[in-house]
C-alpha cells in the first residue's frame, strides 16, 4: 500500500470515528435561565441525562429575563423561570411547571431574629419597618436586598403574593443581578435581609433561613401548604424550535421517577406531587391578602393549574373532556357546541382594574376607590361579571360637609371640577332659612375660638418613623405628610408634629 493511500485510509477512519461519537452522544441542547432553576432542577438532571446517553446539555445560568429572551430569539432551546409567563413577547412560549419551591427570607447567621410574620414582611418591603429592633432584634437598620430585574422569578413571585402584583416597587436600594449574588451580599452583612429559594439556600451555613408566621420552610411544609410562600419552577420552551422533539423528551425525563428523585434531593416538591397546591392557590392568595391588608392577585393566578406535568396529565382526564363526553352521551351535539361557544366567549370586563382619586373638590378630599372584577363571564353570566368596589377615606383629612346654597352675590365654586355634585348623586331635603342663622352664630363662635395647639414628639436615638407612629397611634403616612417628610428618615432631636392636643 502506498503512503498516499495509507494517509487517505487513516483520515477516513478518523472521520468515521468522530461521526460515530457525535451520533452516540445524541443532540446537544442549550439551557439558559435563572440561578434558582439551575441549582434546584437542571444541573443534576442534565448530568443524569448525559449519563444515560441521551445527549448533552450546555448550561448557561444567569437570570430569568436572559433565559426567556434567548428562547424567544432561538439562541437557547430551554430556559428556567420561577414565575409564569408575563407580557406579549412570552405568550408564544410554553411554560411547563416541573417543581414547587419555597420562597424564603435569609439573613446573617448571628441575627437573633428567627421569625417574621407576613405582615412584618409586607411592611419591611414597603419601608415602614426599617429597624431590627421593631422585630425583637438588635437596634440596627434592616438592609433589604433585592434582584434588579423586574422580571426576576423570585422577586416577581414574592411581590405578587405580598402585594397582588409582581412589579410592585419596594424600599430596597441594594440590588443584585441574581439570587446567587444576593445571597453573597447577605453573607457579608450582619444586618442584611433578602429573598431567595429553599433549594438554593438549604445547606448554606453562611445564611439563616427565617420562619414565616412560626412555620419553617421545608419540602414537607410546602407540600402540605402550611408554609404560605411557595412558587412553581418552570422550564420554558418554544414549540416551533427545530429541537422541539428533543426538548419534549428532556421534559419527560425531568418529570420521570428518576428526575423526581433528583428534585427531592434539593428540597423541591415534584409538580405532580403538589397538585393540591395548584387547586388551592386562589384561597392561599386571598388569605395572604387579608393578613397584609391588600387585595388578592388580580388577573392570572400565580400558579397555573391548567398546565400539568406529563405524568399527572396521563393519570386522569381533564374536566373539560369529561363534560364533553357526558354531553355526547346524551346525544346532544348542539349542547356541546353551545357549551363551547359559552366557554370561548370572554368577559368584556374580566381582569379590569381601576382606581379613582379626587383631591380638588372639598367634599371628596382624601377619598380613593378601587374596582376589581373577581370572576369571569362564564362563571357568573352577564356582561359585567362580578364587580366589587372599595372606598377608603385617608386618615387625618376630615371630609368637608356639602355647603349650603350660596347667598346672592357670594362667590360661586369653580365649575372646572369634573367630579359630580353631591346633590346630583343623591338629592337632599330642602333646608329652611332658620338653620342658616344658627350656622352664622356657630361660625362666629368658631372665629373667636383660638386654634388648638398641636402635639409634638422629640425623636430619640433608635426611633424610626414607624415606631413613632405606632407609639402615638397615628398613621405613618399621615405622620409623614403632617411633617412634610419625603421618606422615613428621622434624626435624634428632631421635633415632629403628631396631631392636635
Amino acid at each position: 500500500m502506498s503512503l498516499r493511500l495509507a494517509r487517505l485510509f487513516t483520515a477516513t477512519l478518523i472521520g468515521l470515528s468522530a461521526s460515530a461519537t457525535v451520533l452516540a452522544a445524541g443532540s446537544q441542547l442549550v439551557w439558559r435561565g435563572d440561578i434558582t432553576t439551575a441549582r434546584g432542577v437542571v444541573t443534576d438532571v442534565a448530568k443524569a441525562w448525559e449519563k444515560s446517553g441521551k445527549g448533552k446539555i450546555e448550561l448557561q445560568p444567569f437570570n430569568t429575563a436572559s433565559g426567556i429572551d434567548a428562547v424567544v430569539k432561538g439562541t437557547a432551546d430551554l430556559a428556567g423561570s420561577a414565575r409564569p409567563s408575563m407580557g406579549a413577547a412570552e405568550q408564544s412560549l410554553t411554560f411547563t411547571p416541573v417543581a414547587w419551591d419555597a420562597l424564603v427570607m435569609v439573613t446573617y447567621p448571628s441575627n437573633p431574629v428567627s421569625n417574621l410574620s407576613l405582615k412584618d414582611l409586607h411592611e419591611i418591603y414597603m419601608g415602614r419597618i426599617t429597624n431590627w429592633k421593631e422585630l425583637g432584634g438588635d437596634d440596627a437598620p434592616i438592609n433589604l436586598y433585592s434582584v434588579a430585574s423586574p422580571g426576576d422569578g423570585v422577586e416577581f413571585s414574592m411581590r405578587k403574593l405580598l402585594f397582588g402584583r409582581g412589579n410592585q416597587p419596594v424600599a430596597s436600594p441594594r440590588l443584585y443581578v441574581n439570587v446567587a449574588k444576593l445571597e453573597e451580599g447577605v453573607t457579608l452583612d450582619r444586618h442584611g435581609l433578602g429573598a431567595t429559594t429553599l433549594a438554593g439556600a438549604a445547606g448554606n451555613k453562611k445564611l439563616k433561613i427565617l420562619s414565616i408566621d412560626g412555620i419553617a420552610p421545608s419540602s414537607s411544609t410546602v407540600s402540605s401548604g402550611s408554609y404560605p410562600l411557595y412558587t412553581e419552577l418552570y422550564l420554558v420552551s418554544n414549540d416551533t424550535s427545530p429541537k422541539a422533539a428533543d426538548v419534549k423528551e428532556f421534559l419527560s425525563f425531568v418529570t420521570s421517577s428518576a428526575g423526581s428523585s433528583l428534585l427531592r434531593a434539593h428540597s423541591l416538591v415534584p409538580y405532580a406531587d403538589g397538585m393540591a397546591l395548584a387547586s388551592g392557590d386562589a384561597a392561599r392568595r386571598a388569605k395572604i391578602a387579608s393578613i397584609v391588608g391588600t387585595r388578592p392577585t388580580a388577573g392570572q393566578p400565580m400558579t397555573t393549574p391548567t398546565v400539568a406535568a406529563a405524568a399527572a396529565a396521563a393519570a386522569e382526564p381533564s374536566k373539560e373532556a369529561v363534560a364533553k363526553a357526558e354531553t355526547k352521551g346524551k346525544g346532544g351535539k348542539t349542547k356541546e357546541a353551545k357549551a363551547s361557544a359559552v366557554a370561548a366567549e370572554p368577559s368584556q370586563f374580566a381582569k379590569v382594574q381601576g382606581s379613582v382619586a379626587t383631591t380638588a373638590h372639598a367634599a371628596f378630599t382624601g377619598i380613593r376607590a378601587e374596582a376589581v372584577t373577581v370572576s369571569d363571564n362564564v362563571k357568573r353570566g352577564g356582561k359585567f361579571a362580578k364587580v366589587t368596589t372599595d372606598v377608603v377615606t385617608v386618615k387625618g383629612k376630615p371630609v368637608a360637609k356639602p355647603l349650603a346654597p350660596a347667598a346672592n352675590g357670594a362667590e360661586k365654586p369653580s365649575d372646572k371640577i369634573e367630579t359630580p355634585k353631591v346633590s346630583e348623586a343623591k338629592p337632599a331635603k330642602a333646608v329652611d332659612a332658620k338653620p342658616a342663622k344658627v350656622e352664622k352664630k356657630e361660625t362666629a363662635k368658631a372665629e373667636k375660638k383660638p386654634a388648638a395647639a398641636s402635639r409634638t414628639y422629640k425623636v430619640s436615638a433608635g426611633d424610626t418613623l414607624y415606631s413613632i407612629a405606632k407609639r402615638n397611634n397615628i398613621d405613618v403616612d399621615h405622620l409623614r405628610a403632617l411633617n412634610g417628610l419625603k421618606d422615613n428618615n428621622v434624626k435624634p432631636g428632631q421635633v415632629l408634629k403628631i396631631g392636635a392636643r
